[in-house]
């Protein structure tokens, strides 16, 4: 049964390089901003916040709701680049193999 091997080889490297690129996705930082750069979002690969930076002209009374509607909209930015970067990660790691849909690496 060499075909049961080969595809069982194939299986432990996929496993493997499926955790080396855990690993990596942990290790990236990608940024996210909004209202020009007032505010900005940092998450890891695995879309956990990392950083907040809020520029110091926010910070007056009466402008909370402009404040959370711009760290929402940083995190949304900074989201959308993980997602952008996990992709083209995963085309790297399966060779252009499509995934099942609703798979997720973390």
């Amino acid at each position: 049964m060499a075909g049961f091997g080969d595809l069982m080889q194939k299986a432990q490297e996929m496993q493997g390089r499926m955790a080396e690129f855990q690993e990596q996705l942990g290790g990236m930082e990608l940024k996210g901003e909004a209202g020009a750069g007032l505010v900005k979002v940092t998450l890891n690969g695995k879309a956990e916040m990392i950083g907040l930076n809020i520029d110091e002209s926010l910070l007056k009374p009466g402008e909370g709701q402009v404040l959370e509607d711009l760290v929402v909209a940083a995190y949304g930015d900074a989201k959308a680049k993980v997602e952008r970067a996990m992709q083209d990660k995963m085309k790297e790691l399966t060779g252009g193999m499509p995934l099942p849909p609703g798979f997720k690496p973390f």
